[in-house]
Parts: C-alpha cells; structure tokens; sequence
C-alpha cells in the first residue's frame, strides 16, 4: 500500500512539475490579466445579486479585461490595454515574467473606452512618473492622448512614447513576437477601435475584447478563427436580458448566444479556440458555477479565466 501511494506521489509530482516546466520554459506566453468590461465587477451603483456581495467580499481575479505578453527569451513583456487594475495587473506580470522591471516594453491600447486606456494615469506625475513607455496607438487614439488632459502631460512629460499603429500592418516586436492591428465596428466616440492578432513562435492569438455585432465587420470571424490557435472574443453580455433597460443600438455587442449560435458549425477543434472574454458585471458565465456557464462549456467553447497562460 506504502509502495503503491509513493507511486502516485512521484507520478503527480513528476506531472506537476513537468508542466510548470513547460509553462516557464516557452519563449513566449499569454497571460490573462483580466477578464470583465471595462467598469469592472463590482459595478458601481449596482443593487443586484450580482455585485451585493462583492461590495462586501471582493474577489480580487475580478480584473477588467486585458493580456499580458511575456518573451522569455528576449527577457520582454508587453500589455494590452491600460486598464483601471494596471497596478496589480502589471505587478503580477513582472513576476511571472521573473524580471526586476516594473514596466512593460509596450502597451497596447484597442480604443478610448474607459477601461481600455486610462490606467495609463499610474504612469503619469502623480503616480510612478514613468519614463518613455511605448504606447501602440492607432491615429485618432494618438490625436486624442496628445490632444486632451491629463493625457497629454504624459506625452508632454515623456512619461509615454506613443508609437504609431497601422490598420492591418504588422508590427515586430522581437525575434518571437509580432503583434497585427485590424479595424473592428464598435462605438468610435474619441477613437477608432482595434483588435489584435499576436503572433508568437509556434502558434499566433486573435484578441477582439469590443465590437458590435459579428454582422457588421467587413471580415468573416469564422475565417478569422480558423486561422488562428486562440481566439479571446468579446462576450460583454449573455444575452437580451440583461439589458432589459438599456436600448440595444447603445451597446451592440454579440451575444454569448448569438456567437454560439454562429459558431455551432465549427468543428470540435475550432470551438476549442474560442475563449469568451469582456463580461459585463451582469453576465452570468463570471460564475463559472452558473447554468449558463455550464452552457457554453458543454457546446465546446472556454470562458477566459483570470491568471490563465497560453503558450504562443
């Protein structure tokens, strides 16, 4: 009995340590450093079942949406999105990446919704008075940084470097890396709105946290998955009930439903690609407990969890 247990032991162990190894020792990974809209959860304001008890009791993976981008090899790492959560975001991405270096070697932002780029405020004067962090901006989003306060004392300061992104053109990152930003249909109020493919060593990630209805981007999101390894897809709202008060045409964001619905005739190894991302506090998928949950997991598809790696 003593014999047999020891196997076990030795066997978990081996197995555990075999894929910590595999994790650390990939030239590059994706981690996910957050996974609800960009108001986060709590939600202010909110009364509901939803948010009552974490007013009280916060779950501190409750992050607002964004990817961290480590390259091992090159000893780098970059964000997407400047998040509300940027300082505990960015704090456990320097120790995952295992690096002294507090900052990232780039961020990139999709578009100027307030979860998406004002935790670059921490960057500015009043709080870690960065120096020169480079900021991936497409045009209208660089206008407005430049253009408005307190965002343009981070330019005027250098704290930020805004580097220039291009609809469509590839930007190298490091030997392993390259990061393709693409236009998506989504409300362009100060910004235009952007997704990204990130394209490691051995498999590449498609990454589209906001856009309007699947039907009103130019390109087909079937095609788009099928030549990607991972696909983290805005997934804001399950369905029409949880915005039984709010007009559609303000937030048209697919349905968890309507995506499903759209996807059912990918394979098995397609669906596999797909990680949901993006939740509204409202969304009941943020428990991973929950029917609707248990729902989008049995037809095939992930719910992106906060903390998860990826190797690129």
């Amino acid at each position: 009995m003593k014999k047999l247990f020891l196997i076990t032991f030795l066997f978990v162990f081996i197995g555990c340590n075999s894929q910590s190894k595999e994790v650390t020792e990939s030239k590059v990974s994706v981690l996910v450093l957050g996974t609800v809209q960009d108001a986060g959860s709590p939600h202010i304001g909110c009364k509901k079942e939803c948010c009552a008890p974490l007013f009280l009791n916060p779950d501190k993976n409750r992050k607002v949406v964004s990817l961290g981008l480590i390259d091992y090899e090159n000893n780098k790492t970059f964000l997407f999105e400047a998040t509300p959560d940027l300082p505990t975001q960015l704090k456990l991405l320097k120790e995952r990446a295992k690096t002294e270096v507090e900052t990232p070697n780039g961020i990139f932002l999709t578009h100027a919704h307030i979860g998406h780029y004002t935790g670059l405020m921490y960057l500015g004067r009043e709080a870690m008075g960065a120096k020169d962090i480079p900021v991936y901006a497409m045009p209208k989003m660089k206008a407005f940084l430049e253009q408005n306060g307190p965002w343009s004392q981070l330019v005027d300061l250098n704290n930020i470097s805004i580097k220039d992104l291009v609809n469509n053109h590839e930007v190298k990152l490091t030997n392993n890396l390259s990061v393709i930003p693409f236009l998506v249909p989504h409300r362009d109020e100060f910004s235009e709105t952007v997704g990204f493919k990130i394209v490691g060593p051995n498999k590449s990630l498609l990454f589209i946290p906001d856009i309007d209805k699947w039907s009103k981007w130019e390109k087909n999101i079937i095609d788009e998955i099928r030549n990607v390894d991972y696909a983290f897809l805005d997934a804001t709202f399950f369905d029409g009930e949880e915005i039984n008060n709010r007009s559609i045409s303000e937030i048209p964001h697919p349905f968890i439903i309507e995506s499903m619905e759209l996807f059912k005739g990918l394979s098995d190894a397609e669906k596999e690609k797909v990680h949901f991302i993006h939740f509204n506090h409202t969304n009941p998928v943020l428990n991973l407990e929950s029917k609707k949950a248990s729902i989008v997991l049995k037809h095939g598809f992930h719910i992106a969890n906060f903390g998860q790696n990826i190797r690129l």
